[in-house]
């Protein structure tokens, strides 16, 4: 019943995103029909672009399970880009540096991901768990420290060969895209990430609904002193959350930059870190609601350039429907509130 709720909620927001969006095609003086049309047929019009879709949310579920994971355990992991931005780094540095055959080599990038996104979340979580440290403020802090690590790293280590702002180009043998899945798409830039995004989810899925693990994690972030009374480790258990979620984005990292992209740049936050708030919230903070989530705004940031092409209608109004679909999520508990004003006024009735 709880997660009917929350769907109708989530389908709420959507939708007052789209009816907000088509005010503003309108206002504009363009066809929202239209418009709506070439923005869902650009994500979905063929099989290549069906693979874009897909290939675009797939750093949007692994950044989303982060945020995800943190809140469901009671944090606020704003620090989403700087630990995809590590992972991201230390999966570079192993594809760069290590010679040895794909299937070998594959692993490795994800376990140097895990490691070094899990290391860059561990941070606010030592902190909030031994000094109280607000993490949401120590995250922010740490998206700036990875920032610069990564700005002085790649120049310094792998510097591309043309440009010093982006590292060398990541080799065949260590890119997740592989022949057999890109020809099955039709030549799209989907890639193993999506394998790795999808058992992602039903690990979250399982430790947090099928552990004593999760149960505890869970627990401690509901009522912390609730935790403490019932014998729990809660200082331990937020450094584990917030570990787990650092490992998440770090993995989101290696997806985006040894899979979507082809080399890692400098000067960037990469953006699906912070839209992994929006999809986490969309998606109800439950994995299979991420998933769905993720899937919806794959499909806006796809399908957003198609129908800037076909029409007059700017890209910016893609980006302000999602943006809008995020307001409505994070004050879902207004409609919330209306859901339940109708609901009592009907008993009232009958």
């Amino acid at each position: 019943m709880k997660l009917n709720r929350q769907v109708v909620i989530g389908l709420i927001a959507v939708l007052l995103g789209l009816l907000a969006g088509a005010i503003l095609m309108l206002f504009s003086g363009n066809n929202p029909i239209m418009g709506y049309w070439y923005l869902f047929r650009g994500g979905l019009m063929n099989v290549e672009r069906l693979g874009n879709t897909i290939a675009t949310a797939t750093t949007l579920i692994m950044t989303g399970l982060s945020v995800a994971f943190a809140f469901r355990t009671g944090l606020f992991n704003i620090g989403t880009p700087g630990q995809m931005l590590i992972g991201g780094l230390t999966a570079t540095s192993v594809a760069l540096t290590i010679a040895v055959p794909k299937v070998i080599l594959l692993p490795l990038i994800l376990v140097a991901a895990i490691i070094g996104g899990g290391i860059w979340g561990s941070i606010p979580g030592l902190l909030k768990a031994r000094f109280n440290v607000n993490e949401v403020v120590s995250s922010i802090m740490m998206n700036w420290v990875a920032y610069w690590v990564v700005y002085y790293s790649v120049p310094a280590f792998f510097k591309g060969a043309y440009l010093e702002t982006e590292s060398r180009k990541i080799p065949d043998a260590a890119s997740l895209k592989v022949e057999w899945l890109t020809n099955l798409f039709h030549g799209s830039y989907i890639n193993l990430g999506l394998l790795v995004a999808l058992l992602s989810i039903l690990f979250v899925w399982i430790v947090l609904n099928k552990t004593t693990m999760g149960f505890e994690l869970k627990a401690a972030g509901f009522n912390r002193h609730g935790a403490e009374y019932a014998g729990m480790n809660v200082q331990r258990n937020i450094v584990v959350s917030m570990v787990i979620a650092g490992a998440l984005s770090g993995l989101a990292g290696a997806t985006h930059y040894l899979g979507y992209a082809s080399n890692m740049q400098i000067g960037i936050l990469p953006s699906q870190g912070y839209d992994g708030i929006a999809v986490s919230l969309l998606g109800a903070n439950a994995p299979f609601g991420v998933l769905a989530s993720a899937l919806f705004f794959g499909l806006l940031h796809s399908g957003k350039g198609f129908m800037n092409a076909m029409t007059d209608i700017p890209p910016e109004i893609g980006d302000t429907i999602i943006a809008i679909i995020i307001y409505f999520a994070a004050t879902s508990v207004l409609i919330e509130r209306l859901i339940n004003r109708f609901a009592k006024r009907k008993e009232v009735v009958k």
